[in-house]
């Protein structure tokens, strides 16, 4: 086995989670596509954002992902690389015996669709109905995938048209802000023979992290801004100063490492080892819509899904000129399994949604509650 370090793509195509870009590109078996092949790309393969769509079908919206992390992992015996495609970070096939299985690698941001409507995408990829909520969780294997904890989906039917016995193994992981999707469809028998080898590959999955992001130069910031050199506040880190609101950060919060999806990220911390973090991302139209969102933060605490109605009661503030969207949320952090807090902010502008999220101890997100919103509030966009 080896291991390879890849740049992801500069930006990832939300439409996955789509019924009309759900049919991957099976070499195999006669399923239709709408992926479009970029060239042949050597081992170690990027792709500008220009170079990527900005919206998909229906009119859905793609996230900007021109900061993503390396991804590495240890490529299994017998599995070779495949050119990359708008919808896929990593891609390969398996091959035995004239029979072949293709496996991808596709991470989402903001709206991805929840992970019902996934498992009964894929089901009906092979010619299987639907599930509920209950059924599919049942139907779950946990996985690791890097050093997190995933589920693993294994969907066995037939190709419509031709009957052949057709095998989908799916793995689903939730960071922070983005959602992971693994998925490694093809001949039943080579997909089923594949199994392990497609759970150690998720173990080698390593997503890697940016460089720490530097402070951005007090003189790049607009005339229009008021003096913050004396406020006990730093002005936000950035990648591109230019493309990052200007706004007052609170004094005590620190620039974090930046992961996929995320304009800025702070930490701030509490007494002992009680912390929380502050995302920032940005995605084009409305990211997806306030409903997927808000219960994408509910999971991450490990709530179940709120109605359409309780979401649209939540309270608003003025950020921005427009109305923003506050969430509370309290629950359970599945990573550490400990109480925690959530505090997120949802601002659609003209044309595009900011989301801003306050979440860790929960002492530490009340303490800090009323100067993130504040925060929020301070910023001007460019």
């Amino acid at each position: 086995m080896k291991r390879i370090s890849i740049s992801t793509l500069g930006a990832v195509v939300l439409a996955v989670t789509l019924t009309g870009c759900s049919r991957d590109n099976v070499q195999v078996y006669h399923v239709a596509t709408n992926e479009t092949v970029l060239p042949q790309a050597p081992a170690v393969a990027s792709a500008s954002p220009a170079a990527m769509p900005t919206s998909m079908p229906g009119d859905m919206p793609a996230p900007d992902n021109s900061g993503q992390p390396q991804l590495k992992y240890t490529l299994p015996d017998g599995w070779k690389e495949k050119p990359l495609t708008q919808m896929r970070v990593a891609s390969f096939t398996a091959s035995e015996n004239g029979k072949d299985a293709d496996i991808s690698v596709v991470p989402l941001g903001g709206m991805s669709g929840g992970d019902l409507a996934n498992v009964n995408r894929w089901r009906g990829q092979v010619a299987l109905p639907p599930i509920d909520e209950d059924a599919s969780t049942k139907s779950a294997e946990s996985v690791a995938i890097a050093d997190k904890t995933g589920s693993l989906y294994d969907i066995a039917g037939t190709e419509t048209g031709s009957g052949d016995q057709v095998r989908i193994l799916g793995a689903i992981l939730h960071g922070d802000d983005a959602v992971w999707y693994f998925k490694m469809t093809g001949d039943a028998a080579l997909v089923e023979k594949q199994k392990p080898n497609f759970i150690a590959f998720l173990k080698s999955v390593d997503f890697g992290k940016l460089p720490p992001p530097s402070t951005m130069d007090l003189s790049k910031l607009p005339a229009s801004h008021p003096d913050i050199s004396a406020m006990g506040a730093t002005a936000a880190p950035a990648t591109d100063a230019g493309d990052q609101p200007a706004w007052t950060v609170p004094a005590g919060w620190q620039p974090g490492q930046l992961a996929q999806f995320l304009v800025a990220r702070f930490v701030v911390k509490g007494n002992g080892d009680a912390g929380a973090t502050v995302n920032v991302s940005q995605l084009v139209g409305d990211g997806g819509g306030l409903v997927p969102n808000v219960n994408r933060w509910r999971a991450q605490l490990g709530l179940p899904p709120a109605s359409d109605d309780d979401i649209a009661k939540l309270a608003t503030i003025d950020a921005s000129g427009s109305k923003a969207t506050v969430v509370e949320i309290s629950g359970i952090d599945p990573r550490s399994n400990k109480p925690a807090s959530l505090v997120g902010v949802v601002l659609p502008l003209t044309s595009q949604t900011w989301f801003y999220k306050l979440m860790g101890d929960a002492s530490v997100v009340a303490a800090q509650k009323d100067a993130f919103i504040k925060f929020v509030q301070s910023a001007k966009y460019p």
